[in-house]
């Protein structure tokens, strides 16, 4: 794999809490697998919204629950995290908001159901967004955003490597 042949794709996540809640979309099969898996709400950017990824997210999540801006308490960036497919290095800006009500509207992306946190463990994820959700289930009042990059290790099992994503103020 020549590194010069690497091409970006980035995504936009969104993980909205309803109380205890977590919207989750339950995906019967995709490109990468067969088997039915479970993410967040959420996609590829467009072109025009590469610098912008919140505005990416909320169209995802309108186009996936018709959910619209003023249904979110918030929506704060809390995570980017990056991995290598293939040819690729994929770069997710992950939010988390807060839902003011419980009803949304289907599409047909997936299924999308309510899940409590505690059930989320159950739920076949990608390695990635399972990390992250153990990262900020055991850190819940995270107010700066963390970087996290798969890898894996000495026995190539996955593992994530986190960094604070900070300004060093450096002049």
């Amino acid at each position: 794999m020549g590194m010069m042949q690497m091409e970006v794709r980035q995504m936009a996540t969104a993980f909205l809490f309803f109380n205890e809640d977590i919207l989750m979309m339950k995906k019967s099969s995709s490109r990468i697998t067969d088997v039915e898996f479970w993410s967040g709400l959420g996609g590829h950017m467009e072109p025009e919204e590469l610098n912008f990824p919140k505005k990416a997210c909320m169209r995802e999540i309108y186009e996936e629950s018709g959910f619209e801006e003023n249904d979110l308490e918030n929506l704060d960036l809390k995570y980017i995290l990056m991995r290598v497919k293939e040819d690729e290095i994929r770069q997710q800006f992950v939010y988390f908001g807060k839902l003011k009500r419980t009803t949304f509207v289907s599409s047909d992306e997936g299924e999308l159901h309510w899940i409590s946190q505690g059930m989320i463990k159950n739920l076949r994820l990608s390695k990635v967004v399972s990390f992250m959700l153990e990262h900020y289930f055991e850190n819940p009042n995270l107010d700066h955003v963390m970087i996290g990059t798969i890898t894996v290790d000495r026995d190539e099992e996955p593992q994530i490597q986190w960094s604070e994503l900070k300004d060093p103020k450096v002049f």
